[in-house]
């Protein structure tokens, strides 16, 4: 250890922070630098403890080392790593490094410690930038996880990404998924943007153009292409943002379109789980009224045939109205299947460019004579899968409530192009080859967000008693579900409609199911049935199943019934030879009619088989073999059982 002279000027001038410090760890020296580092008035040092400019963190510590150091004293460097901070008097910090000297001075033993400041150093201010940043982002990331409210993260995003960058402002812009409206988050002094904007910008580093704000950077947000919104920060003072200040605001955007992402997966899985419930039930309720429309209408129809109806003209009068009325029953009922997905669909595939120009002839000449019909089909629109019946409903749906929502007139468009990205909610197997996306659009009053909300659910609806039946949407949405797609509805008040049906591309190999039942408001001719057709029935509602035998024994059929299935199949194991089997295919225990049907074709080859159901969507019927839906009329009837006879060669 050497004793050394002080010299007051050199140490004075010496460019980093100099402490002489005694063996009891109080300062004794200090120069002009170490008070402009720590905040102290030079009179203030002299005399203070060292640990008072450690941070409290690290205090126990360092006094242990001091004491370490003052057993083995040595020249030695320490924070060379950035791992030591100086408390100042204001409780602020300072990164800094520390070269340790022991020496002695007026015959005592001290440290002289040389401190210097590197906060101020380039790399350092660099990696302090990007542990705010990172910081940031982690903080952002813990919110999003651990919050049930995806708008916490947007409402406290955009003043932490301010911070982060040391800037005066910051404003989250984000766009609805209708893609209409625009919110924003954060600081209100900022200038607001709407749809248009959003969907145009670009990630941009530079000067503001609002007044209060120098510069500015702002960053897109988007989700596979998609515009949802733009994350902009602002500063008071002229500031020149670099790349990494692009790349922190970069993932804060990605951080926000995952949010934004999730937010719409679990409202759209709410959405559908509703739904799904609401047809699960309307899907039962439809099968059980169609048994009774079933029973009804055909009671009625047996009335009708008795002498002493068939001479009253009132009574005749009666029976029409009363028949009038069950079809329109059974016109709800399959609007109900059609939401709860339980029709029976034909798929084929369909030229739009075809299928579309005759639609709107026919629109035009039916709605509103105020209301302009534009017809738009991209040139590589590809054919669609789909239902045309069914389609040309759900289209003549959207029309007419387009028409309602129009009352002075105005614009309803259709708009088909090719759509190669399948929407969240279209079945991935249905899109393997892409498919169409078919808006309808219409200049109508709009939707507000609570009739939005609801717009699909069966029986909600905006319109005036006796003007609708709530059903309009939701067959359309049970359809396109139905067929492998989607829909989607985009509203505002005062900004019209839009309804976009998203149905898959037509593959190489159609779809070949035959439905043989007709319509339960189709006209027909009783068919020549031959007299003395063996008939085994079977139906577990023994009012159908009057009715049924009814309308079979007035063509002069044999007719042994059943109300399940195994007494059929114990029918069919005996010696009694049967010319057709005719049965429902929701039985009741057991057996279904389904599984009777294939049973009764492998034991007789030849035996003529018709299916009757009020679900009308029974995927798992044998090949080939008819299905027949409730209600249908003794003429409907007639008409199926003359197909499947001459198919068969009875």
């Amino acid at each position: 250890m050497t004793a050394l002279p002080l010299h007051d000027a050199l140490f004075d001038a010496y460019p980093d922070a100099v402490l002489l410090v005694d063996d009891s760890g109080r300062i004794v020296r200090a120069n002009q630098a170490a008070s402009t580092l720590l905040g102290y008035a030079h009179d203030e040092l002299i005399g203070l403890a060292i640990e008072a400019l450690v941070p409290d963190a690290a205090r126990a510590r360092h006094v242990a080392d001091r004491q370490a150091f003052q057993r083995a004293p040595r020249s030695r460097p320490m924070g060379t790593q950035m791992d030591l901070a100086a408390r100042r008097r204001d409780g602020s910090q300072v990164l800094v490094e520390i070269a340790l000297s022991p020496l002695v001075a007026d015959g005592q033993p001290h440290v002289l410690a040389a401190v210097r400041g590197i906060g101020d150093y380039p790399r350092v201010k660099q990696a302090l930038r990007r542990a705010r940043h990172a910081e940031c982002i982690a903080q952002m990331g813990r919110l999003a996880v651990d919050s049930r409210d995806s708008e916490a993260v947007l409402r406290e995003l955009p003043a932490a990404a301010a911070a982060a960058l040391d800037a005066q402002a910051g404003v989250l812009h984000v766009q609805d998924a209708d893609g209409r409206r625009v919110r924003s988050f954060g600081d209100a002094s900022t200038p607001a943007h709407d749809a248009a904007s959003i969907a145009t910008a670009r990630a941009e580093r530079g000067p503001a153009t609002q007044p209060g704000f120098a510069s500015r950077i702002a960053q897109p947000i988007a989700d596979r292409g998609r515009a949802l919104g733009l994350l902009e920060v602002h500063t008071h003072a002229p500031r020149a943002f670099d790349a990494d200040d692009a790349r922190f605001l970069e993932s804060l955007a990605s951080l926000v379109a995952t949010v934004l992402q999730r937010a719409a997966s679990e409202d759209a899985l709410r959405h559908a789980q509703r739904l799904e419930a609401v047809g699960q039930l309307t899907g039962g309720i439809a099968h059980d009224f169609n048994n009774l429309l079933t029973i009804v209408h055909g009671n009625l129809q047996v009335l009708e045939d008795w002498p002493s109806v068939s001479g009253d003209d009132g009574a005749r009068e009666l029976l029409t109205s009363a028949q009038r009325a069950t079809r329109r029953g059974a016109e709800l009922t399959a609007k109900l299947l059609a939401f709860s997905r339980r029709q029976r669909l034909q798929p084929r595939p369909l030229s739009l460019q075809r299928f579309l120009p005759p639609l709107a002839d026919l629109l035009r000449r039916t709605l509103d004579a105020r209301i302009r019909i534009e017809l738009e089909v991209a040139a590589d629109t590809p054919e669609c899968l789909a239902d045309m019946g069914q389609l040309e409903a759900a289209l003549v749906n959207i029309a007419i409530n387009a028409r309602d929502a129009m009352p002075d007139g105005g614009t309803l468009a259709f708009d088909a192009a090719r759509c190669a990205v399948a929407p969240q909610e279209v079945d991935a197997d249905a899109w393997r080859r892409g498919g169409v996306a078919l808006a309808v659009s219409d200049s109508g009053v709009g939707m507000s967000e609570a009739v939005l909300a609801r717009a699909f659910e069966p029986f909600f609806t905006t319109k005036e008693a006796g003007r609708g039946t709530g059903l309009g949407l939701a067959t359309v949405h049970g359809f396109a579900h139905q067929s492998g797609g989607a829909v989607l509805l985009s509203s505002a008040p005062g900004a019209g409609t839009t309804v976009t049906l998203y149905l898959p591309a037509a593959q190489e190999a159609a779809s070949d199911a035959v439905d043989a039942m007709p319509s339960p408001s189709a006209s027909s001719h009783d068919a020549a049935i031959p007299s003395g057709l063996h008939v085994l029935l079977v139906e577990d509602e023994p009012e159908v199943l009057r009715v049924v035998q009814a309308f079979l024994a007035g063509w002069g059929c044999r007719v042994v019934t059943c109300s399940h299935a195994q007494a059929a199949l114990d029918a069919l194991a005996g010696e009694e030879r049967f010319d057709l089997l005719f049965s429902d295919v929701v039985l009741g225990p057991g057996l279904r009619g389904t599984e009777l049907a294939r049973r009764a074709r492998e034991w007789q080859p030849d035996l003529a088989l018709l299916l009757m159901s009020g679900y009308a969507a029974d995927a798992d019927a044998p090949a080939g073999v008819p299905l027949l839906r409730k209600p249908f009329t003794r003429e409907q009837l007639g008409q199926a059982l003359d197909g499947v006879l001459r198919q068969s060669g009875v």
